[in-house]
């Protein structure tokens, strides 16, 4: 590639950093996405952005493949070089000799990656887990963290996030800030209110002055994510699950068990605050599992014979 290309990759590298605000590990991940292609194109003699087209993208896609990266890895692959040059489309409208016209990634799709299925707690795991005797003010706060997370099937990122004045408890409604930084309000279970209302008189003991945070630590300031982990999987031992229990498990299981007893699918969406749909519909998978294990169980046609 020619140095004049190449100055284009460290535009865009600048500009995802500063006013896309992506964090070090994204950059790091579309700086090593973007070399592959430089390098690509200085194995097939192309010197100019201009000069790739969707073939290209997807011999470029396909070495990828061979060289054996993952599917996964390569739609990774494929998404930095369509922001790339989406990039390119806008800036380069003022440089008519090497103007970019189109996204030649725009068509090109990666192999489908076989979908891994998410672990869940079933609704007897989930009630054990959740049995915490009373004790200090910090096993009340475990407790009001298990509940919530199961209640309202909140990421790990959202429940750290959360401030005292995002929960309505008189009407049972937590207000979250989701990933792209969008809003959405999600019900809190009667039992998760019970267990937040032991905990804010504790908190209030806890917090310091102008800390806002919901889950405070012994220091006084906002529960970080690393801490809500430990203090789970510390609970999963503690009531002898001999299983790894993390926090995004809790989400896994509440989509599960509501889908298995609602089957509403664009509900359990919108709770989720899931942008599409497809994303949620891994969990009729899990249903599906679920009611395949109690036909093997049940059906005459299916039994085992003893």
């Amino acid at each position: 590639m020619t140095p004049a290309a190449l100055e284009w990759v460290a535009r865009f590298r600048r500009y995802m950093s500063c006013e896309r605000r992506l964090s070090t590990h994204t950059d790091s991940s579309y700086a090593r996405d973007l070399a592959a292609l430089v390098k690509f194109c200085d194995r097939g003699g192309l010197k100019e952005w201009s000069s790739l087209d969707s073939q290209h993208i997807r011999t470029f896609a396909a070495h990828s493949h061979a060289a054996g990266l993952a599917p996964r890895s390569i739609q990774r692959r494929l998404s930095a070089v369509r922001s790339f040059y989406e990039f390119l489309v806008r800036e380069s409208r003022g440089a008519p000799r090497n103007r970019i016209t189109g996204n030649p990634a725009q068509d090109v799709r990666a192999p489908k990656a076989s979908r891994r299925l998410p672990q869940t707690l079933d609704a007897d795991q989930m009630a054990r887990l959740l049995e915490v005797p009373p004790g200090d003010a910090y096993v009340t706060r475990d407790r009001a963290i298990m509940e919530l997370l199961y209640s309202s099937g909140l990421r790990l990122a959202e429940l750290v996030g959360l401030d005292v004045r995002s929960l309505d408890l008189a009407d049972r409604m937590v207000q979250v800030l989701g990933k792209g930084r969008k809003a959405r309000i999600v019900p809190v279970g009667r039992v998760a209110v019970d267990a937040l209302k032991k905990w804010l008189p504790e908190r209030a003991t806890l917090a310091k002055p102008d800390e806002t945070a919901l889950f405070v630590g012994r220091s006084g300031k906002r529960l970080g994510p690393r801490a809500v982990q430990a203090r789970v999987a510390y609970w999963a031992r503690r009531q002898g699950l001999d299983l790894r229990v993390y926090p995004h498990l809790f989400r896994h299981s509440f989509a599960s068990h509501l889908l298995e007893s609602s089957g509403e699918l664009r509900g359990v969406q919108e709770l989720l605050g899931h942008a599409d749909i497809s994303t949620t519909q891994i969990y009729t998978h899990l249903d599906f599992q679920h009611l395949a294990r109690i036909y093997d169980a049940t059906h005459p046609r299916a039994r085992r014979k003893a």
